[in-house]
């Protein structure tokens, strides 16, 4: 499983991090990143979770 940040749409407000910090973490632009790539097995529903709850819906799991 992959994750990936649309950049364009991310608005920095850190859901994600805070809901899944093993895949997902903040850069010095205060924008989303992917840490884990791909995915950890043990990690994936958090990462769909972090995905699901993006307000902007900048996070694509697959």
């Amino acid at each position: 499983m992959m994750a990936k940040i649309i950049r364009e749409r991310c608005i920095g407000c850190g859901a994600c991090a805070s809901v899944c910090p093993k895949v997902f973490d903040m850069d010095d632009e205060g924008l989303a990143i992917v840490i884990a790539t791909p995915v950890p097995e043990d990690e994936e529903i958090s990462a769909q979770e972090a995905a699901d709850r993006c307000p902007v819906e900048a996070i694509t799991i697959g």
